[in-house]
């Protein structure tokens, strides 16, 4: 038996997942990331032992623990997610009398070196959606099937509502029609930990979903009627639900196809979405709120980008820059 199925089948592990789902209202993908790392911790404290007793766990194999990871060559980033989801674990362990107390209450994760996010800039992304709107008229002129004009006009759809609303891609990808309210202007996005915001939704972006849509009922005339809410929005060629690894393929292709180099993601529409508000005047609160940043340090980031863009500029067009 693996060691994610032995702590799985414990009472305090079933507990925990519950209280993940219920209180917290995580989705799958994070409680199973944080099975996983409650599991590479306990097979580093409790080996292959048959009981696994959380008390008796001291902060020294805590520390050990994290030392491990960083000799092993883990990512900054890596280590603190495994120890904010250790902490969360242990502080529940603590408030329903399991633990004493949390070994990793006072241990400190790695310092994060601050890396400015891939930006694109005004004219790249004019340059995309342009090469995607014109895809889509070769699409129509060319007389393809209906399916090949439907995906064209879906990836011009998704583009531009990544980099109206600056919504993470699993946020755009989850989205289902009942959470679009196109003639108001706005989309009900829920975020990380289900937390739910209103997105504001651009011109270009309502009305490259209003196209998407339309084709897509000439795609699937057929299709089973069902409740709004389980709609998803954006469709692969098989009706079913688009997936990230997908839309990341897309983006690569795309790139190629209009000559932009560089490692972009669709998560590079979120970042230029706020970059390009903060450039042109828009409040950092503003932004962090439309982003569904709980800190406003996280926002600041960008603040780092826009001036690295005014300083370029200055370098380029002052005379004694």
């Amino acid at each position: 038996m693996s060691i994610v199925d032995r702590i799985s089948d414990e009472t305090m592990v079933q507990a925990f997942v519950r209280y993940l789902e219920s209180e917290r209202n995580e989705s799958k993908h994070t409680v199973s990331n944080y099975l996983l790392d409650i599991a590479q911790f306990a097979s580093f404290v409790f080996g292959k032992a048959d009981d696994i007793d959380w008390r008796s766990v001291e902060k020294r194999a805590a520390r050990s623990f994290l030392a491990s990871l960083a000799a092993a060559g883990a990512a900054p980033t890596t280590i603190r997610r495994k120890l904010s989801a250790l902490r969360t674990f242990y502080k529940f362990l603590v408030r329903e009398g399991a633990a004493e107390k949390d070994p990793f209450y006072t241990l400190k994760g790695p310092k994060l070196s601050r890396e400015l996010p891939d930006v694109l800039s005004v004219g790249e992304i004019s340059q995309i959606m342009d090469y995607l709107e014109q895809s889509i008229a070769t699409a129509i002129g060319e007389n393809e099937k209906p399916l090949v004009v439907y995906l064209k006009k879906r990836n011009h759809a998704l583009f531009e509502l990544l980099y109206g609303s600056g919504l993470r891609i699993s946020e755009a990808l989850g989205l289902t029609q009942a959470e679009l309210y196109l003639d108001d202007g706005y989309v009900r996005v829920f975020g990380k930990g289900r937390k739910e915001r209103l997105c504001p939704l651009g011109s270009h972006a309502s009305a490259a979903i209003k196209k998407m849509l339309a084709q897509e009922a000439i795609v699937w005339p057929d299709a089973k009627p069902s409740a709004p809410g389980a709609r998803k929005l954006f469709k692969n060629k098989l009706g079913k639900c688009l997936t990230p690894r997908s839309a990341e393929r897309l983006m690569h292709e795309t790139l190629v196809a209009v000559g932009i180099s560089g490692e972009y993601t669709p998560h590079s529409f979120r970042h230029s979405f706020a970059t390009h508000l903060l450039d042109a005047g828009a409040d950092l609160r503003a932004v962090q709120e439309l982003l569904g940043h709980e800190s406003l340090s996280t926002t600041q980031i960008y603040t780092h980008v826009s001036i690295e863009h005014l300083r370029s500029v200055y370098h380029a067009a002052h005379p004694h820059g």
